[in-house]
Order: C-alpha cells, then structure tokens, then sequence
C-alpha cells in the first residue's frame, strides 16, 4: 500500500492561469508520475491553509509515465506550499513546505519495498 508522508492543504484552482510565458508564475512546476499507478487527484495549497480547494487535475487522472504542467497566476507571490496525490485506489502522499519558487519538476516514485512515496525535486 502506499502510504502517507506528510499532512497536505489544497490551492485555490482560481491561483492557477493559462500556461504561457506572460502568464507564468514563479511557483509553475512539472508532476512527473513514475509510481506505476494512476493519480485520480492532486491537490496543491498555501502551506499551513489548513484545508483543501477542488482537484487541480480536474476530471482527468494521471497516468503512470505522464507529466501535469502546473501554472500559477504571475501575481502569486507565495512561495511555500503543500501538495497531496490521490491513488485511483483512495491512498494518499502528501508533502507539506514544498517551495515551489525553487522547484521545477517534482517526479513522484513509489517504493513497493517500504510502500512509501517520495518526491524527487529538481
């Protein structure tokens, strides 16, 4: 089973803009998923919100091998954030204090071993 790493809170989907270069924000980074399962949700907030808003993947799922580009408004000035997948089979990962201004691929990788998630930075 997967297992949890840490608490997460969810970010506003209203933060997020359209991807382009006059739009970008400093915090816009790449999920990679190589943990051999589908994410059915990801969930991004300012750290410490103490909740989470709607499911920045929408209806869509993230395939095993797939990235998700995601962009922030060129306004956020926030840098501290906390993130939280969802398996399709309802286990969770979730990081807290991610600086997402210094960040910009996150590749998520499951060890069958441990049956810990982890987050790769780059």
């Amino acid at each position: 089973m997967k297992a949890i790493l840490t608490k997460v809170a969810v970010a506003a989907v209203t933060l997020f803009a359209l991807h382009g270069a006059a739009q970008a924000g400093q915090q816009d980074f790449t999920i990679v998923n190589k943990t051999g399962y589908s994410l059915k949700h990801i969930y991004v907030s300012e750290n410490h919100s103490g909740s989470w808003d709607e499911d920045v993947l929408g209806r869509d799922v993230l395939d095993e091998g797939e990235s998700f580009e995601l962009s922030f408004a060129k306004a956020e000035k926030t840098c501290k954030w906390d993130m939280k997948v969802v398996y399709d089979d309802g286990e969770a990962a979730v990081w807290e204090n991610l600086n997402l201004c210094q960040i910009a691929k996150l590749t998520l990788k499951w060890n069958k071993s441990t049956g810990v998630t982890t987050a790769i930075t780059e």
